[in-house]
Order: structure tokens, then C-alpha cells, then sequence
């Protein structure tokens, strides 16, 4: 029998690209779709597939439902200013992301289970919902009868070799305390969706 795949991998694979930040690229050894025709590789698909695809990448890598994705494009639109990179800063305001972003977890799934189990403060009030929104100014900070739990203490020892820290988070290691500085800034070109495709696909 095969090793097993997990359903994240398949996922990865559905999209083709890596969607939950392993460090074990799943497409390394089946470079192609899950399912007895994923063999015969990726299918050819039509503008509003592509479309499709670009915005569910989207959504798994956030770990977003539809319905709340769809909100966040319906805010993004009615901001002023470029839909794609409102929706965008929106994503990246998300309490979950910024501790995933700060390197206070390895993945998003695991900043978005840290929250919701109660393990940090904004400006300290204790927020244990992954999509709250933060703004320039807030501080993130890990709750104190949590800093002896293992995981904590795991994650923080690794935090302190961690150099890829977006320049609008400030971290202070000893402190345990992430600042959100400006606004989200995130090279479109670094994105493993395309936010123009996502824009034509809720504006059809």
C-alpha cells in the first residue's frame, strides 16, 4: 500500500501549488492532480476556471470559508483605492496571519489554533477569534499564564532565529509583543494567487 496522503496534500496538489507552509513541498513527489486521472496532469481550463482556481488558492491559504471570503472582496470593493490590494491588506490584518507573519507559528492553521484556544492579547484584551481585524498601532502580546505552555516555549526559542519579518510588524522577542507598525505591504509578486483573476471572478 501507498504511504498515505494526507487531505491537505491533496488539496496542494488540486491547485498545484504548496497551500499550508510545509517545509515538505507535497507536489515534490506527485507533481500532479490527486484522483485515478491525476496522471495525466493538470487540465486545460477556461478563463472562468482559472479564475476559480486562483481565488479557492485564496481562500485554503488563508483558511477562509467561501461566504467570508466573499465578505472580505464585498469590503474590499467598497473601500476607495485598488480592490486587490484592499482585500489584500484585509487578509493580512487578520489577527491569525500577523502571529503567523511575526513567526510565532509555523503555519497559519497553527496561529488560527493558538487563538481560538486563547493565547494572546490585542492591546491586552484577551481575542480569541482568528479573523479579528488589527490595526496600525495594536499590540499583539502572548498571554502570561501562557508563556510556560510547551508550545509556547518552542515556538518563541525558534522565534528568535526567525529573519523573514514583513517590515509592518515590529517584534520584541523579550517581550513576547508584535506591533503592527503601517498597513499591511505585500509584494504581489511573492503571492501564490493571482489577485487580479479573483477580482474578475466575483465581478463577473
Amino acid at each position: 500500500m501507498g504511504k498515505y496522503i494526507g487531505p491537505k496534500n491533496k488539496l496542494s496538489r488540486r491547485e498545484g501549488v504548496n497551500l499550508f507552509d510545509k517545509a515538505k513541498n507535497p507536489l515534490s513527489r506527485r507533481n500532479y492532480p490527486p484522483g485515478v486521472h491525476g496522471p495525466k496532469g493538470y487540465p486545460r481550463l477556461t478563463t472562468y476556471g482559472i479564475q476559480l482556481r486562483e481565488k479557492q488558492k485564496a481562500r485554503r491559504i488563508y483558511g477562509i470559508r467561501e461566504k467570508q471570503f466573499r465578505n472580505y472582496f464585498d469590503k474590499a470593493l467598497a473601500k476607495e483605492g485598488d480592490t486587490g490590494h484592499n482585500l489584500l491588506q484585509l487578509l493580512e490584518s487578520r489577527l491569525d496571519n500577523i502571529v503567523y507573519r511575526a513567526g510565532l507559528a509555523d503555519t497559519r492553521a497553527q496561529a488560527r489554533q493558538l487563538v481560538n484556544h486563547g493565547f494572546f492579547l490585542v492591546n491586552g484584551r484577551k481575542v480569541n477569534i482568528p479573523s479579528f481585524q488589527c490595526r496600525v498601532g495594536d499590540v499583539v502580546t502572548i498571554k502570561e499564564n501562557k508563556k510556560e505552555k510547551k508550545i509556547i516555549k518552542d515556538l518563541t526559542a525558534k522565534w528568535k532565529n526567525r529573519k523573514e519579518i514583513p517590515g509592518w510588524l515590529a517584534i520584541d522577542i523579550e517581550a513576547g509583543s508584535i506591533k503592527v507598525v503601517t498597513k499591511p505591504e505585500i509584494d504581489e509578486s511573492t503571492l501564490l494567487f493571482d489577485l487580479r483573476s479573483i477580482i474578475e471572478f466575483y465581478s463577473r
